[in-house]
C-alpha cells in the first residue's frame, strides 16, 4: 500500500468537486500532528482531515468528528486568525508529488483581502502541514524542521517554501515517449523499479500493476527489452496517465480472507485470486482501509498473549504426545517378553 501521486490526484479531484469554493467555518487540531478543517459549500458540510503523522500521514474527507483539547494549539490559533471563513480558491498538486496546496481568500485585519496557502505534505517520517502566505514565505508550520534536523531545507517562521527536488525525478503527465525511452529503457536495473525511480507518483505497487499489464515480468532488466516490448511497455504507461489527466479513477481495495493488503486509484489486475471491493469515493476507501487495517492490528495486538499461551500448550502437548508414541511401541513384544517370563518361573 502506498499513499503515492496518483492516490493525490485522485483526492484533487474529489475534494475541487466538493469543497472548492467554500468557506471555512470550523478549524481544529485533535492532534499534535493533526487538523480538521470544516468547510461549507453549495449547503452542505465536509470535514477534512489532514494528517502529518510520521507513521501515517493522511488527507481525505470524512463524516466523523474528533474530540479537540479544551486549550487550541499555538498552531490552530494561528489558522483560526487567518483563515477563519475563507474562501478556497484552488487546490493543486505540483508535478505529480505527493504534495496538496490550498489556496485560501480571506480579509486581513485592515479589512483587504489577500491570500494564503496551506500545503500538505504527504512523505512519511517528513510529512508536513505549512501554512505560507502569498509571497511563498513561511508563516508556520505544524511540525518545524530546523538546520540541524534537515541539511535540504529548514521549515521554519520567515523562510520561503520551496519543494526539495532531491531525486531529480520526472513528472508522468508531461512525458513524452522519446523522453521514457532514454529515463527508463537505459538503465541497468530491474523494469518495475526503473519505473518508480524515474517518475514521481508512481509507487512500487503501481509500477508492478504496469508490468503486469504489460505481460512483462517486473525484475527484468529494463535494458534487455526488446522493441516490441518497449512499445507496449509505454503504451500502457500512456494509457494510465491519460485516465489521471482525464480525471478517470477507479479506487478499489485488495483484501485476502477479508484483510485488506493493498489500495489504489487504478484499477489492479495482478490480484486475481484475491477479493476486490471498489469504491464511489477515494476518501471512503481511505477511511474504510486504515479503519480495517487498524482493527487487524488491534486485535492481533490484544490476541497474541491469548496466542502465546495457547502455543506453549500445544507445544507440551507434541512432547508428551512423542513420550507417549515411544512407550506404546516398546509395549509391541509384551507377549513375546511374557512367554520368556513364564518359561523363567517354571
Amino acid at each position: 500500500m502506498a499513499f503515492d501521486g496518483i492516490t493525490i490526484a485522485n483526492i484533487i479531484k474529489e475534494l475541487q468537486e466538493t469543497i472548492l469554493g467554500g468557506r471555512i467555518s470550523k478549524i481544529a487540531q485533535p492532534e499534535t500532528d493533526e487538523l480538521l478543517l470544516t468547510i461549507k459549500n453549495n449547503r452542505n458540510s465536509y470535514r477534512l482531515l489532514l494528517s502529518a503523522s510520521a507513521s501515517l500521514p493522511l488527507i481525505y474527507l470524512t463524516e466523523n468528528n474528533k474530540v479537540s483539547p479544551l486549550t487550541a494549539p499555538n498552531f490552530c490559533m494561528l489558522l483560526r486568525k487567518h483563515l477563519g471563513n475563507g474562501k478556497i480558491i484552488g487546490i493543486t498538486q505540483p508535478k505529480m508529488e505527493r504534495i496538496i496546496k490550498i489556496e485560501i481568500e480571506h480579509l486581513n485585519e485592515l479589512g483587504d483581502l489577500c491570500e494564503k496557502s496551506l500545503i500538505v505534505e504527504i512523505m512519511g517520517k517528513h510529512s508536513n502541514i505549512i501554512f505560507c502566505n502569498s509571497e511563498n514565505m513561511i508563516i508556520d508550520s505544524i511540525k518545524h524542521v530546523s538546520a540541524q534536523m534537515s541539511s535540504v531545507r529548514e521549515v521554519l517562521p520567515g523562510r520561503t517554501y520551496f519543494i526539495p527536488e532531491t531525486q531529480n525525478k520526472e513528472n508522468p503527465l508531461s512525458t513524452a515517449k522519446d523522453s521514457f525511452k532514454t529515463s527508463v529503457y537505459d538503465k541497468p536495473m530491474a523494469i518495475g523499479k526503473a519505473i518508480y525511480t524515474t517518475f514521481t507518483g508512481i509507487s512500487p505497487a503501481i509500477s508492478e500493476e504496469i508490468c503486469f499489464r504489460a505481460s512483462l515480468d517486473s525484475n527484468k532488466p529494463a535494458n534487455a527489452l526488446e522493441e516490441i516490448e518497449q512499445l507496449h511497455l509505454y503504451r500502457i504507461f500512456a494509457n494510465i496517465m491519460d485516465d489521471i489527466k482525464n480525471g478517470f479513477f477507479e479506487p478499489n481495495m485488495i483484501c485476502k480472507e477479508n484483510e485488506p493488503i493493498e489500495y489504489a486509484s487504478i484499477l489492479f489486475t495482478k490480484y486475481p485470486e484475491y477479493e476486490m471491493e471498489t469504491f464511489t469515493s477515494i476518501s471512503k476507501l481511505l477511511e474504510h482501509y486504515y479503519a480495517t487495517k487498524n482493527i487487524v492490528t488491534r486485535i492481533r495486538q490484544k490476541s497474541s498473549d491469548l496466542r502465546r499461551v495457547v502455543q506453549t500448550a500445544l507445544e507440551r502437548n507434541r512432547k508428551k504426545y512423542e513420550l507417549q508414541l515411544k512407550q506404546l511401541k516398546d509395549t509391541n513384544k509384551r507377549d513375546k517378553f511374557k512367554i520368556y517370563g513364564e518359561l523363567i518361573n517354571t
